[in-house]
């Protein structure tokens, strides 16, 4: 996981209201940073890293709610929408590999590894990935089978959850998001 930037130009002196906007603004460029990647589905350390911005910039709005403008609601109302589609991306692509895993599919050690070993935080816990490693515990055939179809299942579920969020960020790019979070930041 990225870590969030330092806010810099806070003032002690100055009201609640002009530093929530500026942490606020340093949140929203975080955000919109992680949007780059947002056309490759195969991002996905990215997208993960795009959810957890709007989390930041959610909880900064939440958090200041009572000196931002009423409107800021719908702001996050939109936020909480975006983590939602990028969380059951996330869980997707995380259960997608631990069944490659199942499988033996050997592409996919390079995958947990990254999920597993890489990551600040792992996305998968490293017990149950040694369990499925453990090549004492291969499924049979027909066990095989089932999870083979619940691997394409998934991945056809991760191909309508990324084609969602992406109609829905270009829903937000086409009414101009960034600008009406920006006005609200500005309203006092």
């Amino acid at each position: 996981m990225a870590k969030a930037k330092p806010i810099t130009g806070l003032d002690a002196l100055a009201g609640t209201g002009r530093n929530a906007r500026i942490i606020a603004r340093e949140r929203l460029d975080e955000f919109y940073n992680w949007g780059q990647y947002v056309d490759n589905p195969y991002y996905t350390h990215e997208l993960h890293n795009l959810r957890i911005a709007a989390k930041r910039l959610r909880y900064t709005l939440e958090v200041f709610a009572e000196v931002l403008p009423e409107e800021s609601a719908s702001i996050i109302d939109e936020l909480t929408h975006i983590q939602d589609e990028l969380g059951a991306l996330h869980d997707s692509d995380v259960l997608i590999a631990l069944l490659r895993i199942c499988l033996g599919s050997q592409e996919s050690f390079a995958t947990v590894e990254h999920l597993v070993v890489t990551q600040e935080k792992a996305l998968a816990p490293p017990q149950l990935v040694s369990y499925m490693l453990n090549p004492h515990d291969v499924p049979t055939a027909e066990e095989r089978r089932g999870l083979e179809l619940f691997l394409r299942q998934q991945e056809r579920l991760r191909e309508q959850q990324y084609a969602t969020f992406r109609q829905h960020w270009y829903q937000l790019q086409a009414r101009d998001f960034r600008r009406e979070v920006l006005a609200i930041l500005d309203a006092r």
